[in-house]
């Protein structure tokens, strides 16, 4: 496990959890010594000790050598940085995974198309779904998908990760897997502006519906199938995000919706919040691509025109009527 953040730990954990050894590395050497040390992620997730089948790596080269597969775990900003670590060193017949949600900020490319680029003709597989590290750590009851064109990697990955209290789904889309778990953050980040402006529920379940719709054709259009976005990577992780205080992109939200400037409200987090660098590779991708995205649009202007919030608003309610399966 590359990424030793609250989900990589989280995941770490899982495996360990479900009777597979596991190894976790990250690049900040300190706190791998304070991992090894406290047997727990102190910063991230004090009240999940580490399973006595969970190692903690102090270096990359140590924790490559030990492994048959490779799980990644890190901000979409790092994640090309974090291949080019493993370029060159990944043992021959290792396949790489990730759990890393978003578009590549400068190229518009998803997670999978950077991976081929990185590393070339590997087997690789993407995990999402509606999943909040805190709750996988305590060992709730949670689902996810597992993404792979090569089935029996799927498949390994899910038997490794799945529990009494973790189920996993597999398939082959990956695409529509990567899609969803972007475009969700930026939605996200809309529902939370709207609660914290004092909106009600029906804002909310409209943001959430009419996201769902521009998160579908976006990723039609990126070759992804309608029915893994109605899955739990879609509109499960959709919901999950939009609803739950413990999502960082919902907390922006509010923030922004109570009147506080961006930067303060990515500063509060004290983790990165991954909604706000996608809302601006959305933008670009869907305006390449020529797809209509009011609310991402929107969010994209309040977070980097500064727009007004409520000129947001009424540039979204005050849109021609059309019918609503277009």
């Amino acid at each position: 496990m590359l990424g030793a953040g609250s989900w990589g730990t989280a995941l770490a954990v899982q495996i360990a959890r479900a009777g597979h050894p596991s190894i976790l590395w990250g690049r900040d050497a300190a706190h791998q010594e304070l991992l090894r040390r406290e047997r727990r992620n102190v910063r991230y997730l004090p009240d999940t000790p580490f399973p006595a089948t969970l190692e903690v790596s102090l270096t990359l080269e140590d924790a490559l050598a030990r492994c048959g597969d490779v799980l990644v775990a890190v901000p979409s900003q790092a994640f090309r940085a974090t291949l080019s670590l493993l370029a060159g060193r990944l043992p021959a017949g290792a396949r790489v995974a990730w759990a890393t949600k978003g578009f590549e900020a400068a190229s518009g490319l998803l997670p999978h198309q950077v991976a081929r680029e990185v590393l070339g003709d590997r087997p690789c597989a993407v995990l999402s779904g509606p999943t909040f590290a805190r709750e996988v750590g305590a060992g709730l009851p949670t689902a996810m998908t597992v993404a792979s064109v090569e089935a029996a990697f799927a498949d390994d990955l899910a038997q490794r990760l799945a529990g009494p209290h973790f189920r996993v789904y597999t398939q082959s889309d990956i695409i529509g897997v990567e899609v969803g778990g972007a475009v969700k953050n930026v939605i996200a980040i809309g529902c939370g502006i709207a609660d914290g402006m004092g909106f009600g529920a029906n804002t909310r379940v409209a943001l959430i519906t009419r996201g769902l719709a521009e998160m579908m054709r976006l990723g039609v259009a990126l070759g992804a199938q309608r029915d893994t976005l109605m899955g739990l990577a879609g509109l499960g992780d959709l919901v999950l995000t939009c609803t739950d205080d413990q999502s960082r992109n919902r907390r922006v939200g509010l923030s922004i919706g109570r009147g506080q400037d961006r930067g303060a409200a990515e500063r509060a987090i004290h983790q990165v919040v991954e909604g706000v660098r996608a809302a601006a590779a959305v933008h670009a991708v869907a305006e390449r691509l020529g797809i209509d995205m009011p609310i991402c649009n929107e969010v994209y202007r309040v977070l980097y025109e500064a727009k007004p919030v409520k000129a947001a608003v009424s540039a979204l309610m005050g849109r021609d009527p059309r019918a609503e399966t277009e």
